[in-house]
């Protein structure tokens, strides 16, 4: 169960009579091997995104522009599967600087689409798409792409996560169900609510 936010204060600062302002939780959301789809359905909240955004800082996401994943955030919704070292070694740095790990979304929670390219080796793939169905400049990159791991893998399978939320993409009224409850100190239930696909 997660700590009420903004009561993890030392002895020395627990207010007596006077009401004690609440600090924001630190919320991040990452992308992986996806296509924003999750991303798109949490900004349809709609007006809804307000009631968050009073109760949050937005610490680090695609939303914004902030470069480096920072330390001790509270929660953090992960879109995609883990599919590239890159997207390894992000999940990884996420995992041990969050609190609460959401797998937002069917491709974070099993694979989903990217896991189609499971049953294929990847120079196989690598061939297809800079070799085969290239017309000019044919040749497989070494910088400019992270290099595949050999599966798409959903999030769990490399790091704990503590709430998932299915759908392709979840719907908003899902997601600000889970974020709301999250916000509120309590784990979300949605196992009448979520379904995947």
């Amino acid at each position: 169960m997660p700590r009420p936010f903004g009561l993890d204060r030392g002895d020395d600062d627990l207010p007596g009579t006077e009401e004690m302002e609440m600090e924001k939780i630190r919320l991040a959301t990452v992308w992986l091997d996806g296509c924003s789809g999750c991303h798109m359905s949490f900004l349809d909240m709609d007006e809804r995104i307000l009631a968050v955004a009073e109760k949050i800082d937005l610490v680090y996401s695609p939303l914004v522009d902030a470069k480096a994943f920072p330390e001790q955030v509270d929660v953090t919704l992960v879109e995609g599967a883990v599919s590239s070292e890159e997207d390894l070694h992000k999940i990884r740095k996420v995992r041990a600087r969050t609190r609460i790990l959401v797998a937002l979304g069917d491709c974070a929670v099993t694979s989903n689409v990217p896991s189609m390219r499971n049953r294929l080796p990847v120079r196989s793939l690598l061939d297809r798409a800079y070799l085969e169905n290239a017309s000019h400049g044919q040749h497989i990159p070494s910088q400019a792409i992270p290099p595949l791991l050999p599966h798409a893998r959903p999030v769990h399978e490399i790091v704990t996560v503590d709430v998932f939320i299915p759908g392709c993409p979840p719907p908003a009224d899902l997601i600000f169900k889970a974020v709301s409850e999250l916000l509120e100190g309590r784990m979300p239930d949605l196992s009448n609510l979520a379904r995947f696909g």
